[in-house]
């Protein structure tokens, strides 16, 4: 999904998260699925449900600018059950 990695459509909040000791500042859909593909998928494991939700949505964002809300709540929940926020 090269497309989507390379999209600059804005979320609808910047997602903060703490990473091996750095905050990492996500505000694009390109970003965020970057973020989210980039971790290995045993990392991932215990939220495979949520993961899967949150890259289907951002798949889907960009394509459709209209779904960035939905892109946005998923990605929301993902990180908040993960504890990154």
């Amino acid at each position: 999904m090269c497309r989507v990695s390379r999209s600059e459509t804005r979320l609808k909040a910047t997602f903060r998260v703490k990473l091996n000791g750095e905050t990492v500042a996500i505000e694009t859909v390109g970003e965020a699925y970057d973020f989210i593909t980039s971790l290995n998928s045993v990392e991932w494991m215990e939220f495979q449900s949520l993961h899967r939700d949150a890259k289907a949505a951002l798949e889907a964002a960009a394509d459709d600018g209209m779904l960035i809300v939905q892109a946005t709540n998923a990605l929301r929940a993902l990180f908040a059950r993960a504890k990154l926020l």
